[in-house]
């Protein structure tokens, strides 16, 4: 048995839940990896991620040295065609030199409204925080934004709007002390593997009463006392239903709603038309499954609500999450452990980056630029002129790319992102890379979408550097670093400061050293000073097993659960909401609803998983299809087709599965050669400007084996 040099304890780099990870390192070789049993996130347990993917940091395919596209690329003739002989590699100096002098050329030239970056939801708290600081205070936009708003904007525009606060209220590993707890729109078994084994314990030895109201009989279905398999893009009708039966069954807690809410009367009366018949008809649920789901809810003691993507990605993905939000306020089931409003988060950072201020509309802490308070406290901090940072609301990430034309977005700087991959109708999106003026990208490896840029930074990874995160529980953990990083990659932090002294120099303005951070921690001191939910954490006092926001004063124990007395907004508020059809509904031509997701053994879109032994295991794309409409279309199992939208098209195998519904087809995000978000709808919730990823109309064909792409597209594009 080997015994390790060093055993370095951290936070794995995949999903939100946030697990923590013993690297076993070796002549700086990490070569394996286990969990502390004592963690109160994991108790030890890892998914197959977190325990066997972290080989990705080793890949011959990561780039290590700084890279200058040979020639300029002109607006309009970039190409997603990665040739490496198009680069030349440079010393740090030359790289961030080029980097300064374009941007700064960019925006002397057009403006603030020229510039744009996407900040990054695997980067750490203290990246994220730079980044967004170096684009305001610099270069005095808050065209800022990352991938949340393709992920849970809904939700968080929902939470905001109606409690004013949009972090996950309760702690997940809460679901054992419920009594019953509802999972919409999420795959936890798969999305969250560690999450779903605490739900699974909930279930089997605690005797809590699971529901699950998804289209896919996922395999928490397996532990459901109750399955609603809704159309779909139907959630509103269905938690509008529920909610007319506990009103009208008398189920309400009245001293709750008279104590803690406002809007009542109004909303109430809005519930009329959606009785369970009615969202029968139109989610396809059988309306005693939704009598007795809302009965079971109401009824418990301590309920709990659990939502993904499913939710919120949709053009009505604010009145869906709404609809899960009035269920909480009408049963009393929030402000106590065990219950909550819980959107489950994707990335392992996207909570920490939100809070950072990675968004159009805050500062760090949900702070509004166009509040001119807030402005004010921030300038003094950075060390802005009175008025310098800009009071307009910035650009989201879909209006980003969107707005790169002449006169609009010129440069973008995107960190650990790929919106060749993530973006909706990717057809649509590569015109708009193409008509970018410069383009940064600063990340490990060359993605679909650093394949469009003019220069690249090469990042290390999550075990390379130090720094923290925060998960989907609010809990804020230390990231350490393991091993050396490898050839010349730094960690981001340091990345992003040199290249905004360099700024800052080439503007002409004063040097304010707000840039000449010593350390990670330094960096946290900082933001802590504005941002009261991370005002009393310390890096010492993240040691062990970390804090959960809010964290207000350094001898505050943090928070596992929120709202036991009231909500940031005083009181919360109904908010009526109707149903509003899917954008493109099937029909003879389109027949079948598209729907996409996640696999276990892959994550978002790629970039670490495809470069891991993990690609073995789940190496290629399927579409899963229904027995009843594999029948109907005479497809078998594993048989070429080509499944098309009205935006692009793909090829791909089936996989026939009663894990689909009748209607319903389902694909993976993760696969390049098989990029689902090539047929994706890139309509938009209007509130919360996210697009419409889990319902799109599409038809399927028979294909050629010939037709299937290549496995190795990817590899060979990206291989140095």
């Amino acid at each position: 048995m080997i015994t390790p040099d060093r055993t370095v304890s951290t936070t794995c780099p995949y999903c939100g839940v946030g697990c923590n990870l013993q690297l076993h390192v070796k002549d700086e070789l990490i070569y394996r990896v286990t969990s502390d049993f004592d963690h109160p996130v994991n108790q030890g347990n890892l998914c197959v991620k977190g325990r066997f993917g972290y080989d990705f940091i080793y890949s011959n395919k990561r780039v290590t040295t700084p890279l200058i596209r040979k020639q300029a690329q002109a607006a309009g003739a970039r190409t997603q065609a990665f040739d490496r002989s198009e680069w030349r590699e440079v010393s740090w100096d030359e790289a961030l030199e080029y980097t300064t002098d374009r941007l700064v050329e960019i925006y002397k030239r057009d403006g603030e409204h020229a510039m744009a970056v996407y900040c990054c939801a695997k980067a750490t708290n203290e990246d994220n925080y730079l980044l967004q600081k170096i684009y305001r205070a610099l270069f005095r936009t808050n065209n800022v934004d990352h991938c949340t708003r393709l992920c849970h904007a809904g939700s968080v525009t929902a939470l905001l709007k109606s409690i004013n606060s949009a972090a996950m209220s309760n702690t997940a590993a809460e679901v054992i002390d419920s009594d019953c707890f509802i999972i919409t729109g999420s795959n936890p078994s798969e999305n969250h593997p560690i999450i779903g084994l605490q739900m699974k314990a909930a279930v089997e030895k605690y005797g809590s009463k699971l529901i699950v109201i998804d289209p896919r009989k996922i395999e928490m279905c397996d532990f459901a006392a109750l399955w609603l398999p809704l159309k779909p893009g139907t959630n509103v009708p269905v938690f509008n239903a529920m909610a007319h039966v506990i009103v009208n069954e008398g189920l309400v807690n009245r001293e709750f709603v008279e104590a803690r809410t406002t809007g009542y009367a109004d909303y109430v009366k809005t519930l009329d038309k959606f009785t369970p018949g009615y969202a029968e008809e139109i989610s396809g649920v059988d309306r005693n499954l939704i009598i007795d789901a809302a009965r079971m809810y109401a009824r418990a003691q301590r309920g709990m609500i659990f939502w993904g993507m499913g939710i919120s990605q949709l053009s009505h993905g604010t009145a869906s999450s709404l609809g899960l939000i009035h269920l909480a306020f009408l049963t009393g089931h929030v402000g106590r452990k065990a219950t909550g409003l819980n959107p489950l988060r994707g990335q392992n950072n996207v909570q920490g980056a939100s809070d950072m201020g990675a968004m159009p509309f805050f500062y760090p802490g949900y702070q509004w630029v166009d509040d001119e308070k807030n402005a004010q406290n921030w300038e003094q901090l950075w060390n802005v002129e009175p008025g310098g940072l800009n009071r307009k609301r910035g650009l989201t990430t879909t209006e980003i790319l969107t707005h790169a034309h002449p006169g609009g977005v010129r440069a973008l700087h995107i960190m650990g992102e790929n919106p060749m991959m993530t973006e909706p109708n990717l057809n649509e999106t590569r015109k708009h890379m193409q008509q970018l003026e410069f383009l940064v990208a600063q990340d490990l490896f060359i993605n679909e979408s650093g394949a469009f840029a003019d220069v690249f930074l090469p990042a290390t990874s999550w075990a390379e550097k130090e720094g923290t995160v925060t998960n989907t529980d609010r809990r804020v953990q230390r990231v350490r670093q393991a091993i050396a990083p490898r050839g010349q990659s730094r960690p981001d932090w340091e990345i992003l400061c040199d290249l905004a002294q360099r700024i800052e120099a080439r503007l002409g303005r004063p040097n304010s050293a707000i840039w000449n951070y010593d350390s990670p921690a330094q960096i946290m001191a900082e933001f802590g000073k504005l941002d009261s939910n991370y005002t009393g954490i310390t890096y010492e006092r993240l040691e062990r097993h970390g804090l959960q926001t809010p964290v207000p004063h350094a001898t505050h124990p943090g928070t596992p659960f929120l709202f036991a007395k009231d909500f940031p907004s005083g009181r919360g508020k109904f908010i009526p909401v109707d149903y509003v059809p899917i954008m493109e509904p099937p029909d003879e031509e389109y027949p079948f609803i598209l729907t996409t997701g996640r696999v276990l053994e892959h994550w978002h879109g790629g970039s670490m998983t495809r470069n891991s032994a993990l690609n073995e295991i789940y190496p290629s794309p399927v579409v899963e299809i229904h027995p009843v409409d594999a029948t109907w279309a005479n497809f078998t199992d594993g048989q070429p087709v080509r499944v098309s939208s009205r935006r692009g098209a793909i090829v791909l195998r089936t996989r026939v599965t009663e894990k689909a519904r009748a209607g319903v087809v389902f694909m993976s995000m993760h696969f390049a050669e098989a990029a689902a978000n090539l047929l994706t709808n890139d309509a938009l919730d209007p509130q919360a400007k996210i697009p419409e990823y889990k319902a799109c109309a599409v038809k399927i064909e028979p294909a050629a084996e010939a037709d299937l792409p290549h496995p190795e597209i990817r590899t060979e594009r990206g291989r140095w």
